[in-house]
């Protein structure tokens, strides 16, 4: 007998970067599914203006996810204004690429900010209300780089195993509590963060709203890995099965060890530019030493 899907009327749901790319076209699958969503997002103007474009049940607040005071401050005002949360998503994150010894500290000092600490603060703060009144569902938004490691972006890649890590580990803690717990791995999505990457072999470029199809689908049928496309979790296993030698040829013939490493530069030129002034409070002119510092990521 088939499952009856949950439904997503009057949830409340909160979505951290979602102003843009795949947050965006998440909160705007969910809103369709008569949920209540709240966009966070740095860019409190770029929020306010997608909740608007979603009607009035959406809400855009001001969230800097690598300050916990912050992150704080955006999930009462959640509750506040739209009632107990039901479904947190952590999607925001950055990927600014480059050969890892020509990264500089600053880079990495924000990816992992970013993409670690915010997916950490977020669920701390989320998950204690969610286990009071026994549902709530966590979305974590790792990457198959969470997977593997891919040259031209080994940071990015260590702060996606750590989001995957953290989901495992949190899922296994809330087991039998009534709380969900999804990790959610795109291979490349035509976003701003995935310009100018190299396709590889046997898996598609997905659109945003790919994946929002996908977070819904998890959403109204729980799981706890979530490969967009669908496809490429049965090559993540293929490989997974096969000694050292033969997965990382593997990974050659795929052209999977090129996605990141060969990236057109140009193109990601004005996303790389956003992505190193992504937490202001990291800029270069605030560090003593700003001579030894990169305004740009490598």
């Amino acid at each position: 007998m088939a499952k009856e899907p949950r439904s997503l009327r009057g949830k409340v749901v909160a979505i951290t970067g979602g102003a843009r790319g795949i947050g965006k076209a998440t909160a705007k699958a969910i809103a369709a599914e008569g949920a209540m969503v709240a966009i966070g997002d740095l860019d409190t103007e770029l929020a306010e203006q997608a909740a608007g474009e979603l009607g009035g049940n959406a809400i855009g607040l001001e969230l800097d996810v690598t300050k916990r005071e912050s992150f704080a401050n955006f999930l009462a005002q959640v509750e506040e204004r739209l009632g107990p949360l039901d479904v947190l998503i952590n999607n925001a994150g950055i990927m600014p690429l480059g050969d890892f010894v020509d990264e500089d500290d600053l880079t990495a000092h924000r990816m992992v900010d970013i993409n670690i600490h915010g997916v950490l603060y977020g669920m701390k703060l989320a998950l204690p209300g969610m286990l009071r009144r026994d549902t709530g569902h966590i979305i974590n938004i790792a990457s198959q780089a969470g997977k593997a490691g891919f040259p031209g972006g080994a940071t990015y890649c260590a702060t996606k195993h750590a989001v995957v890590g953290v989901s495992e580990a949190v899922r296994a803690e809330t087991r039998d509590t009534g709380i969900e717990v999804s990790v959610v791995m795109p291979a490349v999505v035509n976003t701003e963060l995935g310009s100018g990457l190299v396709e590889s072999r046997g898996v598609r470029i997905s659109e945003p709203e790919d994946v929002a199809t996908e977070i819904v689908r998890a959403l109204k049928f729980p799981k706890f890995d979530v490969y967009v496309p669908r496809g490429s979790g049965v090559l993540y296993q293929v490989s997974a099965a096969l000694p050292r030698k033969a997965r990382e040829g593997f990974a050659r013939i795929m052209k999977a060890d090129q996605v990141l490493a060969h990236a057109d530069e140009q193109k990601r030129a004005a996303y790389e530019d956003r992505a190193a002034r992504s937490e202001p409070g990291l800029e270069p002119e605030s560090v003593d030493d700003a001579d030894q510092v990169e305004s740009k990521p490598s």
